[in-house]
């Protein structure tokens, strides 16, 4: 049986659970190579901003010995949180306490930037798309790149996200589409440009909803800010109605249509972006989403168990990351390991999964929901 200590263990995707797995593995001693699609680091903007709990984030970081590096890049300020009227009226206010840090935001870039930088020299593999695994469950695994070139692995970890090319060598479990659409915006130098926007919305987050529409807008740092619009759509409906992302004016034209009911200054947060919106539907993988037990593979965060947004995407891959990384360390073999994180995260993420079962409507409700981990990204 093999030792972690000897494994080649692969991670496929260098988002915060991949990259907090590697992390607490080096460490922990453990060797361990991370591969992802991108030809590099910087080579398309990470997504909006997260809030990292208390307890399952910030555990996962204080494993990652990175949690006083965190604090210094995270902004309490953001745990601010506004729940708006489509007349834009202030409904209610959270406002963090100078010494609130039990979900404090951070930009995912700089989650990610922060993470990379711990890892030793030459960790990820960039520009290793990965095409297919295969060999049998026992093991060596061989990972097939899409540019034709081959690794064998004794352990290969799915931190590749929604559309995992790890998963269906242990589930033929696909995500399925919820029938919340999200369109995202981008607004740039808010302070200046979008001074209106910037009051309305505050330091964190504010949410306005009718039960059929909603919009939540996401301060970022830098002077950013992301706004979601949210509906029942079929997931095909830009070009169902003639338009694709490519034509902004097009879009931006049917959504204030859409909103006209809506007050001018909600509408801005519509109609004022910088750029073209970009097309996000919400999938959810089945629930409960379990596998057989396989000795030279598991999956962590969205790969094993995609939710609709609604606060604990990054986090829970977080949490995954950090418990398969210790039983990693502490276990005399890979299949042990395996097991013990394996009983550990399948029954937690099963039960946060059907807590948010069919909730993706919940996001046009005219309560606040919790959006402040950003689950949005591909």
């Amino acid at each position: 049986m093999t030792s972690p200590s000897t494994a080649r263990i692969s991670i496929i995707g260098a988002g915060p659970g991949g990259l907090t797995c590697a992390r607490i593995l080096q460490r922990h001693g453990i060797a361990v190579t991370v591969y992802d699609r991108d030809p590099h680091r910087d080579a398309r903007n990470q997504g909006g901003t997260l809030d990292l709990h208390a307890d399952d984030g910030q555990l996962a970081l204080r494993e990652a010995g990175l949690l006083d590096e965190f604090f210094a890049l995270a902004r309490p300020e953001g745990q601010e949180m506004r729940e708006l009227n489509p007349a834009g009226e202030l409904l209610t206010h959270h406002v963090a306490a100078p010494d609130e840090l039990f979900k404090p935001e951070i930009d995912r870039g700089q989650l990610r930037t922060l993470l990379l930088d711990s890892l030793q020299p030459g960790t990820v593999r960039w520009g290793h798309s990965l095409h297919r695994v295969s060999g049998p469950a026992d093991g060596p695994r061989t990972l097939h790149f899409a540019d034709g070139t081959t690794a064998e692995t004794d352990l290969v970890i799915g931190a590749d996200g929604a559309s995992s090319r790890v998963r269906p060598i242990l589930s033929p479990a696909v995500p399925q589409y919820t029938g919340v659409h999200f369109l995202e915006a981008w607004f740039d130098d808010v302070e200046t440009r979008h001074a209106a926007l910037s009051e309305l919305v505050g330091q964190g987050g504010a949410h306005a909803a009718d039960g059929e529409r909603a919009l939540f807008a996401q301060r970022n740092s830098g002077g950013h800010l992301r706004v979601y619009v949210i509906r029942k759509r079929p997931a095909d409906w830009l070009t169902a109605a003639g338009l694709s992302t490519e034509d902004t004016a097009g879009v931006r034209a049917h959504l204030l249509a859409e909103f006209a009911d809506w007050s001018p200054r909600m509408r801005q947060l519509i109609a004022d972006n910088d750029g073209p919106y970009v097309d996000r539907p919400i999938f959810a993988l089945p629930v409960p989403h379990t596998w057989a037990h396989h000795p030279t593979a598991t999956l962590l965060g969205d790969a094993a168990h995609l939710m609709p947004p609604l606060g604990v995407g990054v986090n829970l891959a977080m949490l995954d990351a950090s418990d398969l990384a210790l039983a990693l360390a502490r276990s005399a073999t890979v299949d042990e390991a395996i097991r013990a994180y394996e009983n550990t995260m399948l029954p937690r993420a099963t039960d946060i999964a059907k807590m948010l079962e069919g909730r993706a409507e919940d996001l046009l409700s005219t309560d606040v929901p919790d959006f402040g981990d950003d689950d949005t990204r591909p």
